[in-house]
């Protein structure tokens, strides 16, 4: 029996949208979205939900971060019909949770507030850990790279990538379809819309990498914020602006690999580990 199951049917009978904000190691999970018998952070809410007030709602949310990505603000939506303080749900969410995920903030919003949909812009972040040696307590964080890597190589880089582009080299593509002579763009922040559709343009208001000097060794940070991010879209980049710092493929190779709008074109994927939703801005809710 849920925490609400003795309130009346008759005030039950007016949903509402709820925002919430939370961060999450998404080592041990399979991603955001729910998938059959594994572990996915989207699942873990709607299963939180169900035993605190009965209810069975499927989180929207503003992205669906892949397996091994880590989030600091998440934010999802969904209704309820329970009538439950805001504050108690963010305190009840986060005693029933696994302690991998955190809810920060939970609050009602207006009915047409969607966490995607109402999305304005988004910013990642990729760590790269460049020290010799490091604590064990950081290594599901940050990929730990030791190559030889021009970090004036990566911020030129980073700059090619600002304004309005194809990325759909630096897109992933659905190998099932592929294999059936079809192809299928999947889109990072679309359940919906995104599968199968030939536009990958995405502009990115800013893309930079800073370095900064941490406990564990010198980090390297690659921050991206954009309107819209393709599927493995920033691993992608990272992986391909990792192989221009290495000197394995030349800084004005990029543009061309845009232009040529093929996968095979750019870099390797860089680990998910590194990876995590930074933030996500919305005009109102």
């Amino acid at each position: 029996m849920n925490e609400l199951s003795q309130i009346p049917p008759e005030i039950l009978s007016k949903p509402q949208t709820w925002k919430l904000t939370l961060s999450y190691d998404g080592t041990d999970y399979r991603g955001w979205q729910i998938q059959p018998d594994r572990p996915t952070i989207q699942g873990e809410l709607q299963a939180a939900l169900k035993r605190i007030t009965g209810e069975t709602p499927l989180p929207q949310g503003s992205g669906r971060t892949d397996a091994g990505v880590h989030a600091l603000a998440q934010v999802a939506t969904f209704t309820l019909a329970a009538p439950i303080p805001p504050d108690s749900l963010r305190t009840a969410l986060n005693r029933t949770l696994p302690p991998a995920i955190r809810v920060s903030e939970a609050r009602t919003v207006r009915s047409t507030f969607h966490a995607r949909h109402s999305a304005l812009a988004k910013t990642y972040e990729y760590r790269i850990l460049r020290g010799e040696s490091y604590s064990p307590f950081v290594a599901r964080y940050v990929f730990h790279c030791l190559w030889k890597i021009d970090l004036v190589l990566l911020q030129e880089s980073a700059r090619i990538f600002m304004g309005q582009h194809d990325f759909l080299s630096f897109a992933a593509t659905d190998p099932d379809r592929s294999a059936r002579g079809g192809r299928e763009i999947l889109d990072e922040e679309d359940d919906e819309s995104g599968a199968g559709s030939p536009n990958a343009i995405r502009t990115i208001f800013s893309s930079a990498w800073e370095e900064k000097q941490t406990e564990a060794g010198p980090l390297w940070i690659y921050r991206v914020r954009g309107n819209g991010f393709l599927h493995h879209m920033v691993r992608n980049l990272v992986g391909t602006m990792l192989e221009v710092g290495r000197g394995q493929l030349p800084l004005d190779e990029l543009t061309k690999i845009l232009a040529v709008r093929s996968r095979s074109a750019a870099g390797p994927t860089a680990p998910a580990c590194g990876l995590f939703l930074h933030s996500v801005e919305y005009a109102e809710e």
